[in-house]
This record gives structure tokens, C-alpha cells and sequence, in this order.
């Protein structure tokens, strides 16, 4: 039975991979959509590449995730908000209408102090829906840092739209089933993957790690959710393209067969 929510593919999933990679991928499993991390591939980060890599596979872009990672400081300049009207001027050029943000990093104090208020008007300001992405404490051992402002939770902040990401909540120790209830409408866009619990973020395949990802993605169904849902996973292990491939099969099945009706 099919569907009416649609799943689509990070481009995150293939690194090392290319972004151009992802989009052949996802074209040639069966994705509905790619969602575009914007990162060190200058593809990712070119607005008229990643437009014409969507025409040229018959792919849409259903998201963009704005540079806001550790490790992404550096793209699109160093100014966090110009970060996110450059990310609107992304999904404006091809056409999609969800922008996936983390929260500032404590040590941003400028950019963290605004946040929520900011990201209220970026959304007035482009039309677009800036959905802030659920992160989780920092763990060394027994200690935690909070690394992130104004909360690494955003369940418990005044945004109007959240994403949800599998692998954050089991890193942070969250019921991401309790999460979709407490958010209500103001869940707004879902990146599906597993995880174990530790304190790395693990990106598993879903159905593979100990989430609820089944009970998570009834749940969703029986909301009527209408967002996007992304496949986010880690194949950075994998042997050869066709073993990332298996990986990317397997949790799109899952993540359809738990979604149906």
C-alpha cells in the first residue's frame, strides 16, 4: 500500500560521496526527493548546481540544511544569519519550502541570544518554514556539556516548526514518540535513522539500532503528519558504492513499510 507522505534522501547519506552522487542514487532507487545538506562539496554549496542537478535527474529538492554544523563554520561566510538568507535564497531557486537549521553554539552569544525571535523573522520574512533541528548534550564518560543555546531541546522553545532527527534523540536519551506528541502541529520535518543510545551521533539504518522507529513513524501516520521525511544515515563504512546502495534500499523499505496506512 502506498504512502502519502514522501520519503526522500539526505545528501549527507553518501559521504565521502558526492552531492551529485546522491542525486543519481536516490533517482535510480526511488527516492521522492533529495534534501540538500550544504557543506564542504562546493556542489552542495553552488545554488545553480544543485538546481540543475535536480532538473537533469527528474529529482526535486524537498529541503535545504542551512551550514550551521562544526564543521560546515566556514561555508557561505562566517555571519550565521547570512548563512540562512542564503539558504532561502536556495530553496526559492528550486523550489522547496523547508529549511533545516541547528540551534547556535553556546560560544555564538550574539547569534544564540536572538535565535528564536531571528528564526520567526526569517520565516515572515521569506515565507519559507525554518524548522530547528532537535541536537543533544555533549557526553565525555559521565560528564555532559551543554554545547548548544538557547537548548539542544527544542520541544521546550517558542518555534513555530521542528525537525525531528531519530539519531539526535537517541544520543540526547529522548522518547522521539513522546516528542511527536508533545510538538503537535509544530512538527515540521523528520530525518529518520537509528541509533544505540551513545554518545556518538550514529545515523544508523533504521530499524537496526534501538529507537522506536517503527512505533516513531506509526505515530507520525496517525497524526497525519503531512511533512517530509528524510532518510539521514551514516554509510561512511561502507565497502564499495553497491554495499551504500543495500544501505540506502533497506531504509527506504523500512521507513515506507512503517509509514503505510
Amino acid at each position: 500500500m502506498s504512502t502519502p507522505v514522501r520519503v526522500s534522501l539526505s545528501t549527507s547519506s553518501v559521504y565521502p560521496g558526492s552531492t551529485a552522487s546522491a542525486f543519481e542514487a536516490a533517482a535510480r532507487i526511488g527516492y521522492d526527493g533529495v534534501e540538500v545538506m550544504v557543506g564542504t562539496d562546493e556542489v552542495s554549496a553552488d545554488i545553480e548546481a544543485v538546481s540543475r542537478l535536480a532538473e537533469f535527474h527528474g529529482v526535486r529538492v524537498v529541503s535545504v540544511h542551512a551550514p550551521t554544523l562544526l564543521l560546515t563554520q566556514r561555508v557561505w561566510g562566517t555571519e550565521p544569519w547570512g548563512k540562512l538568507h542564503r539558504a532561502a535564497d536556495m530553496a526559492h531557486a528550486v523550489g522547496c519550502d523547508t529549511i533545516v537549521v541547528h540551534p547556535p553554539f553556546r560560544w555564538q552569544r550574539e547569534y544564540a541570544t536572538d535565535f528564536v525571535q531571528g528564526i520567526a523573522d526569517l520565516e515572515t520574512e521569506h515565507g519559507l518554514v525554518y524548522a530547528v533541528e532537535n541536537m543533544y548534550p555533549w557526553r565525555t564518560g559521565r560528564r555532559e556539556f551543554q554545547a548548544y543555546a538557547p537548548d539542544w531541546d527544542p520541544v521546550g522553545q517558542d518555534y513555530a516548526h521542528v525537525t525531528v532527527d531519530l539519531s539526535h534523540s537517541g544520543t540526547a536519551r529522548q522518547d522521539p514518540v513522546q516528542m511527536v506528541r508533545d510538538l503537535g502541529d509544530r512538527l515540521a520535518h523528520i530525518h529518520i535513522a537509528d541509533s544505540l543510545g551513545s554518545a556518538k551521533d550514529e545515523h544508523m539504518i533504521p530499524g537496526r539500532g534501538s529507537q522506536p522507529c517503527a512505533e516513531f513513524l506509526a505515530e507520525v501516520t496517525r497524526t497525519g503528519y503531512t511533512g517530509e521525511v528524510v532518510v539521514e544515515i551514516n554509510t561512511r563504512k561502507a565497502l564499495d558504492t553497491r554495499t551504500r546502495e543495500d544501505a540506502l534500499i533497506e531504509a527506504l523499505d523500512f521507513t515506507r513499510r512503517h509509514l503505510e496506512v
